[in-house]
């Protein structure tokens, strides 16, 4: 049975009219960095229930969701009325095994998502664990426009602080002003992808870790496993680990 906690919106950040932030201040069981839980609000005479990834690091005391305004989605109807101090429900209990507990240890790990599948990476990364399991960080973030590309200042810092990160913004539907134009798996095929990164090829011993998109999501695993990389899995480690909850 899932248990919920009521939380209390401590903050709402527009990044464009769809992206948003919300901040919620609620009393969770502990997780790990790149989890994800679920929210809950009863709209009309419905409860309605979603999966959303952690952006904050399990040690913050405030949990942050990043959220896109779906049109005609059922809980984004109701989300995106949210001020400071209304109520929210918060499954206590986290789920999900894209985190670096559960991923093996290689020399690289790229972090890939389009939209706000770049969530449970910025988790990641604030969490910290990462810098000392791989020797190179990629995070490649996938958005149709440059405004899409949020959470820079973050990014920003993480790059001054940490030699081993590579920051790497694609951008599908416009000129880029930093990064690359085009999809993840074109550019993988071009060689676009490598040579941003300083690479001659993907390194053999690199990890994959996916979210966002679901077709990005299953295009992209079936680009990687043509060339060599395998499904990860607890039983029989692989090259590649993946996170889909819509």
């Amino acid at each position: 049975m899932s248990q919920w906690v009521s939380g209390k919106i401590t903050e709402v950040n527009w990044w464009t009219p769809t992206l948003f932030t919300i901040k919620v201040a609620a009393d969770v069981a502990p997780f790990q960095a790149g989890q994800f839980t679920k929210l809950a609000m009863t709209i009309g005479e419905k409860r309605i229930t979603r999966a959303y990834s952690y952006v904050n690091a399990p040690k913050d005391p405030v949990l942050e969701f990043y959220l896109t305004e779906v049109e005609g989605g059922k809980l984004t109807s109701g989300l995106v009325e949210l001020s400071v101090g209304d109520s929210i429900d918060v499954e206590s209990k986290a789920n999900g095994f894209l985190t670096i507990e559960e991923s093996p240890k290689r020399e690289i790990l790229w972090m890939i998502a389009s939209g706000t599948g770049i969530g449970p990476f910025l988790s990641i990364l604030a969490d910290g664990k990462v810098w000392d399991k791989y020797q190179q960080v990629v995070l490649i973030h996938s958005v149709r426009f440059n405004t899409d590309l949020t959470y820079q200042d973050f990014i920003h810092a993480h790059q001054k602080l940490f030699k081993q990160f590579t920051y790497l913004p694609l951008v599908t539907r416009e000129s880029p002003e930093r990064g690359l134009e085009g999809r993840v798996t074109d550019l993988i095929k071009s060689s676009e992808f490598v040579n941003y990164c300083n690479l001659e090829k993907l390194p053999e011993d690199s990890h994959f870790m996916i979210c966002g998109n679901p077709q990005m999501v299953k295009d992209l695993t079936q680009l990687l496993q043509s060339v060599g990389y395998k499904r990860h899995r607890r039983a029989e480690p692989g090259h590649i680990s993946v996170e889909q909850y819509w």
